[in-house]
């Protein structure tokens, strides 16, 4: 059974840090573009941050740019995001999603998500 999970969220005050972890299972994604989705409450599901097959590529929303950074580690099938200088409107449940190709796009198909896991940002 293949499965995504999530790790690393909680309460963090306004201009804290947290990092994220997604841990993979049951195949691997070294040749997958990964990816961070967040769906904040009365919200649809955005775009965070993706990460090409090499971990070279890295993609991210305009909102988080300068103060998030996605990662992978393909030895150990697990991504992460460092997630610094956290505002109020960064609180969501941030998903981790295995997309289709090496390379991300908004068009590529995801193969699998994650449960989530909740980020609270608030004093």
């Amino acid at each position: 059974q293949v499965q995504l999970v999530e790790s690393g969220g909680g309460l963090v005050q306004p201009g804290g840090s947290l990092t994220l972890s997604c841990a993979a299972s049951g195949r691997t994604f070294n040749n997958n573009a990964m990816a961070w989705y967040r769906q904040a409450p009365g919200k649809e599901r955005e775009f965070v941050a993706a990460i090409n097959w090499r971990g070279i590529r890295k993609n991210y929303a305009d909102s988080v740019k300068g103060r998030f950074t996605i990662s992978r580690d393909n030895a150990k099938n697990t991504m992460n995001l460092q997630m610094n200088t956290l505002k109020p409107e960064d609180t969501a449940v941030y998903y981790c999603a295995a997309h289709s190709g090496g390379d991300w796009s908004r068009l590529a198909p995801v193969l699998y998500w994650g449960n989530g896991t909740l980020v609270t940002v608030s004093s």
